[in-house]
């Protein structure tokens, strides 16, 4: 049981590190303008949204190592196909190649999360 946790919990650090690096790709292309987001001014309570969409990635490898075992298990499906399913909309907005990329490898990310979860005895 405890190998399922920390695999789950290792998708979900990949998850993070793949977003971080989109970030920082973003920033040193040029592709990043300051306040904005797709060439939109962002109001402080979007960026709030955003922070904790983003937080929700990390509270979840936290809890792939703590909740129990049914839990766990549901709320890892749960939680990696709406990141899925967000992702994926998201996804043909993106101009870049590296972007669209990330977002890929974020995606089958999350469908290993669902099948390791998923397939969990």
């Amino acid at each position: 049981m405890e190998d399922v946790q920390i695999i789950l919990s290792a998708l979900w650090i990949a998850l993070m590190l793949t977003y971080l690096l989109g970030d920082v790709l973003r920033i040193f292309s040029g592709d990043f303008k300051d306040g904005k987001l797709a060439g939109m001014k962002i109001s402080p309570n979007m960026w709030l949204g955003i922070a904790i969409l983003m937080v929700i990635p990390i509270l979840m490898i936290i809890l792939s190592l703590l909740l129990p075992y049914s839990l766990n298990k549901w709320t890892n499906i749960v939680v990696a196909i709406i990141f899925f399913v967000f992702n994926s909309i998201g996804l043909p907005n993106y101009p870049s190649t590296y972007d669209k990329f990330l977002i890929l490898v974020g995606l089958g990310l999350n469908v290993l999360s669902v099948w390791f979860a998923w397939n969990w005895i």
